[in-house]
């Protein structure tokens, strides 16, 4: 059984498509890309907290960061993959070793600051535990050999209040063009996590707050497939945001 430390442990970056929804696009007022766009999140971000031992968990917010949450669906890259083309839908499932469900994270004042001035986002998406996933769903067990990724149903609540609701299906580019626009760039390796965009619905938490997010197969009645839960608290430390 694979879990999501075994993940976390194989795990050399995780890259992240950004603008993959249309009406996240508009929510935040940004400019719909020509094609995908994407940025890295370190591997020290993931925080384990899909499984029953986990429950507890909870994202560290950074003085005077605006935490803002992303559900998306992860790929867990299973073969490398490097200029696959953009039509070769077997070959990119076919990379695909197993799926996870996850929220990305984001200081958003952090990140609009970095736009403005034109600075990295590193910050923004690179705290710990800015990125928890849920237990694996590998492909090598039979009953996840053959999900759709582009027909599954993120949600996530906070409190108990749903903020995000929507199908895979919306993504304006699909797996193939997504890992085929990576791969021309930087191999993809066995073991790393591609997050394919978020919906809309993203806003902020702060310290006290707990979200829940799900996953299930087909639309938001379907089996639920995964789910993880994680509250937020302050972080202690050194590190204050201060415009830059």
């Amino acid at each position: 059984m694979v879990r999501a430390n075994d993940i976390k442990e194989a795990c050399r970056k995780v890259v992240c498509i950004g603008r993959n929804y249309a009406d996240h696009i508009s929510e935040l007022n940004n400019t719909r890309p020509k094609q995908p766009f994407f940025f890295l999140k370190p591997p020290t971000s993931i925080l384990c907290a899909g499984t029953d031992a986990a429950k507890g968990a909870s994202i560290l917010r950074p003085r005077g960061v605006n935490c803002h949450y992303e559900v998306e669906l992860g790929l867990i890259i299973g073969q490398q993959v490097r200029d696959l083309h953009p039509e070769d839908t077997e070959g990119a499932i076919g990379a695909i070793g197993g799926y996870l469900l996850s929220i990305d994270m984001t200081a958003r004042n952090v990140q609009e600051e970095a736009k403005r001035k034109g600075l990295p986002w590193d910050i923004a998406k690179g705290f710990d535990t800015f990125l928890p996933i849920s237990s694996p769903l590998m492909r090598n067990v039979s009953k996840f050999r053959d999900l759709d990724p582009h027909n599954l149903h993120l949600s996530l609540s906070i409190n108990g209040q749903t903020k995000q609701s929507d199908s895979t299906n919306l993504m304006l580019f699909r797996i193939p063009r997504i890992l085929s626009d990576i791969s021309r760039v930087m191999q993809l390796r066995r073991g790393d996590i591609v997050l394919t965009g978020t919906p809309k619905g993203v806003g902020p938490v702060v310290s006290g707050d707990r979200m829940t997010a799900e996953l299930r197969n087909g639309d938001a009645n379907g089996e639920k497939l995964t789910e993880l839960e994680v509250g937020v608290k302050d972080r202690e430390g050194p590190y204050e945001f201060k415009e830059t």
